[in-house]
């Protein structure tokens, strides 16, 4: 089991930049997977990025690829998002998630994803 936790969610205007973090503590397995989601109001949940605990590599969704980047750092366990250039679009709750023993990969799907936290707002307005 592992337990994530979000933070870092808030109030910005449009064309800043936002980090959100995400501390994960339990057992990780060699290729469990870190991601982010995000649900904005009235839409589906849909998968931002992810990485693999372990190894480092990252996927991306083309919605954000080369606007939002995620990192990790296992010594700290912690997971992050930085975000650039946010616009309202963005405005959404984001989720950390973890898939502790992928089927595939990249697992982009909410229903691979075991392990979810509480989910931290991001609002992007002027």
């Amino acid at each position: 089991q592992v337990q994530v936790v979000e933070s870092g969610g808030g109030l910005v205007q449009p064309g800043t930049s936002l980090r959100l973090s995400c501390a994960v503590s339990g057992r990780t397995f060699g290729n469990t997977a870190l991601g982010w989601f995000r649900q904005g109001p009235g839409k589906e949940r849909e998968f931002l990025a992810l990485v693999r605990w372990n190894g480092g590599d990252t996927y991306y969704a083309d919605a954000v690829k080369g606007r939002f980047t995620i990192s990790r750092d296992s010594a700290k366990s912690m997971l992050y998002l930085e975000m650039n250039n946010l616009q309202p679009e963005d405005t959404a709750v984001y989720y950390c998630a973890a898939d502790l023993v992928p089927s595939r990969w990249p697992p982009r799907k909410n229903q691979e994803y075991d392990n979810w936290g509480q989910g931290t707002q991001v609002t992007v307005s002027s």
